[in-house]
């Protein structure tokens, strides 16, 4: 057993590890904070300070998006999945697919942002802390396809990570099974 995940092998059976749900969790708040904020500046004027301001801790919180995913498969590689499935058959293989097509489509959308604002010639800042260079040189033009790549992908998420969630509520409410608790602290 690796000293990162020190549960024991009954507590693996019923819960997911204190690291794993904390990044679960942070991902989730992330990806509805950046999808509302996103909405959100589409009603203010462009150029304003308030649009400027979401856009700017859009891009912020972006940055923190893409190091949790990195920690996120970091973690998961390292420590893999001592937790036992909580459902078998097609239930499983339905809850990798969605499971896969989540982590796809966030490593996309983290990627279309970095290439979005380095085709402006704007690297990505932290909260002014400091930016990214560009990894790769990105044709300007390029841009507004980045950005429309970016706002589908956006959406994509949502409904994925909706039914994501949909399935879990069911799991807890209709079947009373535990595997929505398996992602909450242990008790």
């Amino acid at each position: 057993m690796s000293n990162f995940n020190r549960a024991t092998a009954d507590e693996r059976a019923t819960h997911y590890d204190a690291f794993t749900i904390a990044l679960h969790w942070l991902t989730a708040l992330l990806v509805l904070t950046l999808f509302v904020m996103a909405q959100v500046w589409d009603f203010a004027d462009r150029g304003t300070p308030l649009r400027l301001g979401l856009i700017s801790l859009h891009v912020s919180l972006g940055i923190l998006l893409a190091v949790v995913l990195v920690l996120r498969i970091v973690w998961r590689l390292m420590t893999y999945r001592r937790t036992a499935p909580a459902v078998s058959g097609l239930q499983h293989v339905a809850s990798t697919l969605v499971h896969l097509v989540l982590y796809a489509l966030m490593i996309s959308q983290v990627s279309y942002g970095f290439l979005m604002r380095w085709a402006s010639a704007s690297d990505p800042e932290f909260f002014g802390l400091f930016s990214i260079p560009p990894f790769v040189i990105v044709d300007p033009a390029m841009r507004r396809l980045f950005s429309e790549l970016h706002s589908a992908t956006a959406w994509a998420i949502i409904a994925i990570a909706g039914i994501h969630a949909a399935a879990a509520l069911v799991h807890h409410y209709v079947l009373r099974d535990r595997v929505l608790a398996r992602m909450m602290p242990a008790r």
